[in-house]
C-alpha cells in the first residue's frame, strides 16, 4: 500500500497512508497488523488523518516492507478485534461533547433572547419530568435536586442560570456514560481474548487436537469432562452434566444429551459429549462477559454499594439544607447554590470506575478478576489455602523416570499412559504427554471410553484389558491391584524424592512413572510477601503422600499442611475456616480443586489448569509467576485505600462548595461548574493505575 513518511527519528516514525480518511475497521486492521509485528513496541493509528505513529526496535527496513505489502483486503484480523476495539465508541462521544459545547455557546451569539428562552423552557420539561417521576415513585434522589434547581431558576426568571444548569447536567451525563462504557469495554475486551485448542472428530471418527480458530460451522467437536464447551451447537453423541453458571448464573448443572442444544462458555462437569457446531463467531463469549461485568449484583463490592446508598440518603438532607438557606436568607440564588452541589454524582461514578480500572489494570498483568467484590474480599482475606501440584510447585512437572514391572517395556508403558492422560488437563497429565512426545512415542487412540475419577485416576480398556492409572490410593486400595511377584523390594525402593503415578493392567502393577515436581523458585518469597501484606495463615493441601507434602511445606514456609486429601476435604477445610470467622482465598489448578474454589470467599485458578477450575474461580492468574498473587493482594489493598480516599475528597470538596454558595461567595452556575469539574477530575483520577506498595517506597 502507498504511504508517506511524514516524520522520522531513531526507532520511531510517523507515516501517512495514501487515503483521505480511514474507516474505523481500516484503522483497527492496520493497528492489529502493525502491532503484531515482532519488532514493533508501540503503535497508534489516527483514523481521521490516516496517520500511524510506530515505535520499533531493530531493522527499519522490516517496518517499511510491512507497510509496503500491507492491504486491508488480505489482512487476517479476528472479527472480535474489530468489534471490540472501542475506537467507534470514543469517536462518537467526542463528537457528542464537541457538538454540545458548540451548540450551547453559538446559540447565545446567534439566537435572539425570546427564542433562547423558549428553548430553555422546552428543554427543562425533560429534567422536571424525571424529577416528578422520582417523587411519584416515593424516591428523593438526585433528579429531584436537578428538577428543583431548574424550576426555581425558571420561576425567578433566571433563564441563563437554568440553561447553564441543563448544559452542565448534559455534559455530566455524557461524560458519565462515556467513562462507564469505556471502562466496561476495556475490561471486557481484555477478558474476552481466549485462544484455545479443541478436539475435532474427523470423518474417520478419530479425535485430533486443533486450534479453535480452524473450526467451521458443521464441524464435530468432542468436549471431555472438565472442559469448557467452545461453541454453540447441538449434541450429536454422549451424555453430560453441564454447568451453565457463566450463562444463567445457576450453579446446579443440567443434563445434556443427544438432540439438546449447548452454549459456548458452559462447562462439562461430568460425562462427555460430541457437539455439532452451529456458530463459530467469537462475539458470543464477549457479549457474555460484558453482561457479567454490567451485572451490578455480581460486580459491585460492598464499598461501592455503601457509597451509592449513602449518596441517595444525602439527597433529602440537601433539599432540607436548601429550604433552610432560603428561609434564613430569603435569597433564591444562595438556595440554588446548595442544590447545584450533590455528593451522589461523584460517589456513584468514582467508586465503580476505581473498581473497574483496578480490574482492567489487573488484566494487563494477566490477572482476570470477575467482579469488584472479589477484589474487596482479597483485601480483607487473612487466610490462603494453596494446592501443591501445579500451584506451589512448577506448572510443568517432568517425568524423571519410568520404572516398568512385570517385564513390560518402559517406552511402551509411557506411550500407553500418554494416550490415557492426554484427555485430562492437569499438570501431571501434561508431564506424561510431553515426555512421550519428546521420545516421539506417537499413538493412535488405543483405548475405549475413558473414565476419569476425580482426584484418583483414569480407567479404560486397552486391547481388551482393563487399564488404570493414578494415585496409590486409587490403584492399590480402591482397585485392589497388586505388585508382580518377586518385585516387592523393587517397589519399596522407588525414589522418594519424586511423586509417583501408578499404571496397572488387569489388576497388576505394570509401571511406576516418577514425576519430578520442583518447587517454584519464587514460592517461598511469595508466601513471605503475602504475610507482609496482611495474610496471617498460609496452608498447603495436597493429595500427595505425607513424605512429599512435608518436604514441600518445609521448603516454602507454609504455616500448616495437609496430605492425602480428597476434593471434599479441601472444601470442608475452607468451610471450617470461614465458620471460624476467617476470610479465605483458595488457589488451585485442577478439577479436584473446584469444590474448594467454589466454597472459598475468593477462588483463584491457575490459567493453564483445568477449564472447569478457571470457570468456577472468581479470579484467574497466569501460570508464569506465582508473584501475581502478591500483586493481586497489593492491588486490592490499595484499591480499598483509594476508594476511601476518594470518599473523603468528595465529601470535603462538595461541603466546601455548599458553604461558599451559602455565603454568597460563588454563584449557582459556578457551583455547578466546579462540582461537575471536580466529579470529572475525581473520575479521571480513578481511572489511573493504582500505585503499589513497592512503588510508594
Amino acid at each position: 500500500m502507498k504511504f508517506t513518511i511524514k516524520h522520522e527519528s531513531r526507532g520511531r516514525m510517523r507515516v501517512h497512508m495514501e487515503q483521505y480518511r480511514m474507516t474505523y475497521e481500516q484503522a483497527d486492521t492496520l493497528l492489529y497488523v502493525i502491532h503484531n509485528h515482532r519488532n514493533v513496541t508501540f503503535v497508534k493509528v489516527y483514523d481521521r488523518t490516516a496517520d500511524a505513529v510506530i515505535e520499533y526496535v531493530g531493522d527499519r527496513e522490516q517496518i517499511i516492507e510491512l507497510l509496503r505489502h500491507f492491504h486491508y483486503e488480505s489482512a487476517n484480523v479476528p472479527q472480535t478485534v474489530i468489534k471490540t476495539s472501542g475506537r467507534e465508541l470514543n469517536n462518537s462521544y467526542q463528537e457528542k461533547l464537541i457538538g454540545s459545547v458548540v451548540w450551547h455557546y453559538s446559540k447565545k451569539l446567534l439566537l435572539p433572547l425570546p427564542i433562547r428562552t423558549a428553548l430553555t423552557i422546552g428543554r427543562s420539561v425533560k429534567y422536571i419530568g424525571i424529577g416528578l417521576k422520582c417523587l411519584l415513585q416515593r424516591k428523593i434522589e438526585v433528579p429531584v435536586l436537578d428538577a428543583t434547581a431548574i424550576t426555581v431558576s425558571l420561576v425567578t426568571k433566571d433563564f441563563s442560570t437554568a440553561s447553564s444548569i441543563m448544559f452542565l447536567l448534559g455534559i455530566g451525563e455524557l461524560l458519565e456514560e462515556w467513562t462507564h462504557k469505556k471502562s466496561v469495554d476495556d475490561l471486557a475486551r481484555s477478558m474476552s481474548l481466549n485462544v484455545s485448542k479443541v478436539w475435532l472428530r474427523t470423518p474417520e471418527n478419530q479425535e485430533i487436537l486443533v486450534e479453535s480458530s480452524k473450526i467451521e460451522k458443521g464441524d464435530k467437536v468432542v468436549v471431555h469432562m472438565g472442559n469448557v464447551i467452545p461453541f454453540d451447537g447441538e449434541v450429536l453423541d454422549g451424555d453430560a452434566m453441564v454447568n451453565q453458571a457463566s450463562l444463567t448464573g445457576e450453579s446446579v448443572p443440567v443434563r445434556r444429551t443427544i438432540g439438546n442444544y449447548v452454549y459456548a462458555g458452559t462447562v462439562v462437569e461430568e460425562g462427555e459429549i460430541t457437539v455439532k457446531v452451529k456458530a463459530v463467531g467469537g462475539s458470543g463469549r464477549y457479549d457474555k462477559i460484558v453482561t457479567m461485568i454490567e451485572d451490578s449484583q455480581k460486580l459491585k463490592s460492598g464499598l461501592e454499594g455503601k457509597a451509592e446508598h449513602l449518596a441517595d440518603k444525602l439527597v433529602p438532607y440537601t433539599l432540607a439544607g436548601t429550604g433552610l438557606v432560603y428561609l434564613a436568607t430569603r435569597n433564591a440564588t444562595k438556595a440554588i447554590a446548595v442544590l447545584m452541589v450533590d455528593f451522589s454524582c461523584a460517589l456513584k461514578l468514582a467508586m465503580p470506575i476505581s473498581v473497574l480500572s483496578a480490574i482492567r489494570e489487573a488484566s494487563q498483568h494477566n490477572v482476570t478478576v470477575k467482579g469488584g467484590k472479589y477484589m474487596e474480599a482479597v483485601a480483607e482475606a487473612d487466610t490462603i489455602v494453596f494446592d501443591k501440584t501445579g500451584t506451589l510447585t512448577k506448572a510443568e512437572p517432568t517425568v524423571a523416570e519410568v520404572v516398568p514391572f512385570g517385564g513390560n517395556d518402559a517406552d511402551e508403558m509411557l506411550r500407553m499412559a500418554a494416550c490415557m492422560e492426554e484427555h485430562f488437563p492437569h499438570s501431571m497429565a501434561k508431564a506424561v504427554v510431553d515426555a512421550a512426545a519428546k521420545k516421539n512415542l506417537r499413538h493412535e487412540e488405543m483405548h475405549t471410553k475413558v473414565e476419569y475419577i476425580v482426584a484418583h485416576g483414569i480407567s479404560t480398556t486397552i486391547n481388551n484389558k482393563k487399564t488404570i492409572i493414578g494415585s496409590y490410593h486409587f490403584v492399590f486400595e480402591d482397585e485392589g491391584c497388586t505388585v508382580p511377584e518377586g518385585r516387592q523390594e523393587m517397589f519399596d525402593n522407588l525414589p522418594e524424592e519424586y511423586s509417583h503415578l501408578y499404571l496397572a493392567i488387569e489388576d497388576k502393577l505394570a509401571a511406576v512413572i516418577c514425576i519430578e515436581d520442583p518447587v517454584r523458585p519464587e514460592a517461598k518469597e511469595v508466601i513471605s510477601s503475602l504475610k507482609e501484606l496482611g495474610i496471617s495463615k498460609v496452608v498447603m493441601m495436597t493429595g500427595d503422600s505425607e513424605r512429599t507434602a512435608k518436604a514441600i511445606a518445609g521448603k516454602v514456609g507454609v504455616d500448616e499442611y495437609y496430605s492425602e486429601v480428597l476434593p471434599e476435604d479441601k472444601a470442608s477445610f475452607v468451610e471450617k475456616e470461614k465458620a471460624a470467622g476467617r476470610k479465605v482465598i483458595m488457589i488451585g489448578d485442577g478439577i479436584n480443586d473446584s469444590p474448594a474454589l467454589s466454597a472459598a470467599d475468593v477462588g483463584i485458578a491457575i490459567s493453564d489448569g483445568a477449564q472447569i477450575a478457571r470457570e468456577i474461580a472468581d479470579i484467574t492468574v497466569s501460570a508464569d509467576d506465582l508473584g501475581q498473587i502478591v500483586y493481586l493482594k497489593d492491588l486490592s489493598n490499595n484499591l480499598i485505600r483509594k476508594i476511601n480516599r476518594n470518599y473523603r475528597t468528595i465529601v470535603s470538596f462538595n461541603s466546601g462548595l455548599i458553604a461558599l454558595g451559602v455565603l454568597g461567595v460563588i454563584q449557582p452556575t459556578i457551583s455547578a461548574l466546579l462540582h461537575n469539574t471536580s466529579t470529572l477530575f475525581i473520575s479521571m483520577n480513578s481511572m489511573k493505575n493504582i500505585p503499589l506498595a513497592e512503588e510508594q517506597k
